[in-house]
């Protein structure tokens, strides 16, 4: 009996932490593409190329988003 309490009480954890981890994901995915459009509107209107503004706000952002996610993990 003690086995599935306990069997049941991880499977709960699990469970809340999984629950925890896409709500921050979803959170993440918000800022990314804020910081995309953020950015490649001000590229654009600094008289850059779309193909140059893509790559350079893609890369700026996924560096951001990943720093969060590693944060988000940390703490």
């Amino acid at each position: 009996m003690a086995n599935k309490l306990v069997a049941v009480f991880l499977m709960c954890i699990v469970v809340a932490t999984a629950l925890n981890v896409h709500t921050a994901e979803a959170a993440i995915d918000e800022q990314f593409k804020a910081c995309f459009n953020t950015c490649h509107s001000e590229c654009k209107d600094g008289g850059l190329g779309t193909n140059f503004c893509e790559m350079r706000c893609d890369s700026d952002c996924s560096a951001k988003e990943v720093a969060a996610k590693l944060n988000t993990i940390l703490h």
